[in-house]
C-alpha cells in the first residue's frame, strides 16, 4: 500500500481568492515547487511545444493557402497531397489539427481584446470589401453566392485573420516552450519560480512584436491585418487567447447535459468558466472532446523522462492521457501566472502606494476568477499512486 503524503489533505483544498492574490503579489508561484511538479510542467510544455509547432504551421498554411476556399478538403496536409500523406491521414496517423481550430473558433466567438476590436472596425470592413472584389473576379461560385449571403465572406475573412494571428502566437510559444526544456535539462532552471520567470521573460520580449497578415490574389498582395492596425503579440493576441481558451472556453458536447432554459449556461459570455483552468480531466478521453485531441497529440511527443514517470504512476499507459491532462493544467497555470506578471501595472518591487494599490487591484481581479478554477492542481493534490503492477 503506497504511503500518501502527510500534507496531502492540507494541500488538496482549493486556494481562496485572498491566498491567490497574495501569491501573485509576493512572487510566490501558484504551482507548488517540487522536483516532480517541475518534471511534469517542463516535460508537458516540451511536448506541447512540439505539438504547437505543427499547429502553428498548419494554421498559417490554412490562412494563406486555403484562403476563402469553400471546400478545403486538403487543409490538414500542409500542402503535401502525396499518396503516403493522404493514407496516413485516412488512418489518423497525424496531428489533430481540429483542436487548433477549436481554439481559433473559441477566440473568434468570445471576441476579446485588440484583435477583435480591429475586426469590428471600418478599416477592416473596407479591406474586406477590396479582398472580396478581387476574389469574386476569379471565383464564379463565390461571385454567385456573395449577393445571396453578403455576410458570409466577411465572416470567413474574420476567421482567417484569427487563424493566422493564433498561428503567429503559437509560433512564439512553441519556440519558448522548447527552449525552456533545453534550459531545464542543462541545469539553468531549477525552481518553479524560474520556470514562470522564463515564460514571463519570453512573453515580455515578444510583447511588442507586430501581428500582421496579408494574402495574395491574382498576383496582388492584400492586407487583412495591416501594419497600420498596430496589433501586437501580447495585448492583442496572447491575453485574448488566455481569456478565451484558459478561462472562458465552451461546454464540451457529449460530456454533460446542460439546460439553457434553467440558466445552467450563463447567458453572458463573460461569465463562461469552461476553459482549460476550470475543466475536470475526463477519463473517457473521447474523440469528440477537444482537450482529448490535444492529449493524444502530446502523448506522441512526450520526453522520455516524463513518459517513464507516467509509467511508474497510476495505471501506466492505461491512464496516460488523463495524467497528461493533469500535468497540462498545472503548466497552464504557470503560463497564466507568467502572463499576469508580464501585464502587471507596475513591478512587484515598486514602493509607491499608488502603484502598489494598482497592483493589488489587478492581482485581486485575477485571483477572484482563478479562485473557482482547478486550484487543487497547484500543489501535490494531483499526487498519483505508484503503479501497483510495479510495486
Amino acid at each position: 500500500m503506497p504511503v500518501i503524503p502527510a500534507d496531502l489533505t492540507v494541500q488538496g483544498g482549493r486556494l481562496t481568492a485572498t491566498e491567490l492574490g497574495q501569491r501573485l503579489l509576493s512572487g510566490q508561484t501558484l504551482v507548488a515547487d517540487s522536483a516532480e511538479q517541475r518534471l511534469q510542467v517542463v516535460g508537458v510544455l516540451e511536448s506541447y511545444g512540439a505539438v504547437l509547432d505543427a499547429y502553428s504551421t498548419n494554421l498559417i498554411f490554412q490562412a494563406e493557402r486555403q484562403f476563402l476556399n469553400p471546400f478545403p478538403l486538403l487543409k490538414y496536409l500542409d500542402g503535401d497531397p502525396s499518396p503516403a500523406r493522404i493514407w496516413r491521414n485516412l488512418r489518423h496517423d497525424r496531428i489533430n489539427y481540429e483542436y487548433a481550430e477549436y481554439c481559433m473558433k473559441t477566440m473568434l466567438w468570445h471576441g476579446t481584446g485588440g484583435l477583435d476590436g480591429y475586426l469590428d472596425s471600418t478599416d477592416f470592413a473596407a479591406g474586406c470589401a477590396g479582398i472580396i472584389a478581387a476574389k469574386l473576379r476569379r471565383d464564379p461560385l463565390l461571385a454567385l453566392l456573395h449577393p445571396l449571403f453578403p455576410g458570409f465572406l466577411p465572416e470567413q475573412i474574420r476567421a482567417a485573420a484569427t487563424t493566422h494571428a493564433l498561428g503567429q502566437f503559437w509560433r512564439v510559444m512553441s519556440d519558448l516552450f522548447l527552449a525552456l526544456a533545453v534550459e531545464e535539462r542543462e541545469g539553468r532552471i531549477g525552481t518553479m519560480a524560474a520556470v514562470v520567470d522564463y515564460i514571463r521573460q519570453g512573453l515580455v520580449q515578444a510583447a511588442a512584436a507586430p501581428i500582421t497578415y496579408a494574402v495574395e490574389l491574382g498576383g496582388q498582395r492584400h492586407w487583412v491585418l495591416p501594419p497600420e492596425a498596430g496589433l501586437s503579440f501580447l495585448m492583442d493576441v496572447a491575453v485574448p487567447y488566455v481569456e478565451a481558451v484558459f478561462l472562458r472556453g465552451t461546454p464540451f458536447f457529449g460530456t454533460v447535459s446542460f439546460n439553457a432554459q434553467a440558466q445552467q449556461i450563463a447567458p453572458d459570455q463573460a461569465r463562461f468558466a469552461y476553459g482549460a483552468l476550470y475543466a475536470d480531466p475526463l477519463p473517457t478521453m473521447g474523440a469528440g472532446i477537444p482537450p482529448s485531441l490535444l492529449m493524444h497529440d502530446m502523448a506522441r511527443h512526450l520526453p522520455e523522462t516524463l513518459h517513464s514517470w507516467y509509467d511508474q504512476h497510476g495505471r501506466g499507459e492505461g491512464d496516460i492521457h488523463v495524467n497528461i491532462c493533469r500535468s497540462f493544467q498545472k503548466a497552464m497555470f504557470c503560463v497564466t501566472e507568467a502572463a499576469i506578471q508580464g501585464t502587471m501595472p507596475h513591478g512587484l518591487a515598486c514602493s509607491e502606494a499608488s502603484q502598489q494599490a494598482a497592483n493589488q487591484a489587478y492581482a485581486s481581479a485575477w485571483a477572484e476568477r482563478l479562485a473557482v478554477a482547478r486550484t487543487d492542481c497547484l500543489t501535490e493534490s494531483h499526487w498519483v499512486r505508484p503503479n501497483p503492477a510495479l510495486a
